[in-house]
């Protein structure tokens, strides 16, 4: 996504970029998964997050949240069924 992050530790350090660009990138785990789709949105083009099953048990309707706040989010249960 052309984001300049660096690792200190337990904490990741991250400079502001004007923009970014939105790639296909795997969801490790609930909250890299969820902060990957919050950059998605952020980004510019489009995202796909990929290995989303720990988000989709963490937070429920996740994706319904967020496309009630603005958001043109797709499930993955909608997206050919790839999670």
């Amino acid at each position: 996504m052309g984001a300049d992050i660096r690792t200190e530790g337990h904490h990741a350090i991250g400079a502001a970029r004007r923009s970014s660009r939105g790639r296909r990138c795997g969801a490790p785990d609930i909250r890299a998964g969820a902060a990957l789709v919050l950059a998605g949105l952020a980004a510019d083009g489009e995202t796909e997050v990929v290995g989303t099953e720990h988000v989709d048990r963490g937070y429920a309707d996740f994706a319904g949240k967020l496309a009630a706040l603005g958001a043109d989010v797709t499930p993955a249960a909608k997206h050919g069924g790839e999670t």
